[in-house]
């Protein structure tokens, strides 16, 4: 089964115009994929791949390399193995500033960025490659036969997640096994090559017990307590790790000027859902759908198609207050804000707390998302429109 990507179009406008372009995402999303893709449209474009020590060497005297190839595509395939090459970029980009010389791909989001915008800043651009988003396996067209069927993909993409080899594997057991295969080897030899030299069997149980806490707050004395006495300073690091290699999501709370207790620790979110189900050994929608993590685990999938929606330098945060006022995601753009409730029922009820959440937050506009076909208006005489919308209509929200 072959999905286009929606990021191929925005890959090619950015090395239409930049020297270069960092594309992050996690490990067998699709990256190196997307990237010879692209190299096809490049005559001469090469491919380095720097978990190799072959293709590492080549880069032993990185500046007469780059310059012998300054008339060539350079696609650099898990750049973060060779941080210093960062140092390399600079010049060689200053030396001649042409347009679409540079494809890096990393799979470390944090320490990856840190080393690029110390050398790199204004001469690259970023995108994020996630795992398939719902508006790339779902159809475009109407009618109620397309949405049903739509619905059936959906529950697909929201149990196996959007890794291209666990969504397009034949049945549900292959995909299951491919899902934890993934886990064992990001655990025991992905960590490691990222530099972090973490135990395999604590983070193991730090990543279940994330899986547990989807959606909640995040309380690191409480999870140190539970890993056998751990301080909460390596459990914030263990955390920084696996949000750095964009495992899990830490979503902060979104902050108004309000004479009100808000809540200020951030909510965590294991980022694919598959992995979630995995963590949690739900291996089919009949174990899901009868599961207490049901609701969570919608909600966290939600979140991801909404983050990737959100246009780009948004500010995404949730609201929450000690009296009992919240909102599951606030999005921030320009002089905009768009509230989202989310809501697994095709029938979603909203509570008193949602609406003063909206009057504490000023939003423009606000959103059910809901496990439905097709949304409706809600009768409200307030005075931004709220509607409960499909997951298939987010799109149409940005």
């Amino acid at each position: 089964m072959e999905i286009s990507r929606i990021l191929m179009q925005q890959t090619q406008d950015r090395l239409a115009y930049s020297p270069g372009l960092v594309l992050l995402g996690p490990r067998q999303v699709g990256k190196t994929t997307l990237a010879k893709s692209i190299a096809l449209q490049y005559p001469g474009a090469l491919h380095l791949d720097l978990q190799l020590e072959s293709d590492r060497a080549k880069l032993s005297q990185a500046s007469g390399f780059l310059e012998a190839h300054r008339d060539r595509l350079l696609v650099l395939d898990e750049v973060q193995f060779v941080p210093e090459l960062f140092a390399q970029l600079r010049p060689e980009i200053d030396a001649r500033r042409q347009a679409g010389r540079f494809l890096l791909l990393g799979s470390a989001s944090g320490q990856l960025l840190q080393q690029s915008s110390e050398s790199l800043a204004g001469r690259v651009s970023y995108l994020e490659l996630t795992p398939f988003q719902a508006r790339e396996v779902m159809t475009e067209q109407a009618g109620a036969q397309t949405r049903g069927a739509d619905l059936d993909v959906l529950q697909r993409l929201w149990l196996r997640g959007g890794f291209p080899l666990s969504f397009t594997a034949a049945n549900d057991t292959q995909s299951f096994s491919w899902r934890q295969d993934f886990i064992a080897t990001f655990l025991h030899r992905d960590l490691r090559q990222f530099g972090l030299n973490m135990p395999a069997q604590t983070m193991q149980r730090f990543w279940r017990m994330t899986a547990h806490l989807h959606g909640q707050l995040f309380n690191a004395s409480q999870i140190a307590a539970s890993l056998g006495g751990l301080s909460p300073t390596t459990v914030g690091r263990y955390l920084d790790a696996m949000t750095d290699t964009l495992m899990l999501r830490r979503l902060e709370p979104h902050f108004v000027n309000l004479g009100k207790r808000l809540v200020k620790s951030p909510k965590v979110y294991v980022r694919d859902s598959g992995l979630l189900h995995a963590l949690l050994n739900i291996t089919d929608l009949n174990d899901l759908a009868g599961h207490p993590s049901a609701g969570p685990s919608w909600e966290g999938m939600v979140v991801e198609q909404i983050c990737a929606l959100a246009p780009a330098g948004a500010d995404i945060g949730f609201f929450r207050t000690a009296a009992g006022a919240e909102l599951d995601l606030v999005v921030t753009w320009g002089n905009r804000v768009v509230a989202f409730e989310i809501k697994y029922s095709v029938t979603p009820k909203v509570t008193r707390g949602f609406w003063q959440a909206c009057a504490d937050v000023g939003v423009d506009a606000a959103y059910i998302v809901a496990p439905v076909a097709q949304g409706w208006p809600l009768k409200t005489d307030t005075a931004y429109p709220v509607k409960v919308v499909s997951v298939s209509e987010l799109s149409a929200v940005f």
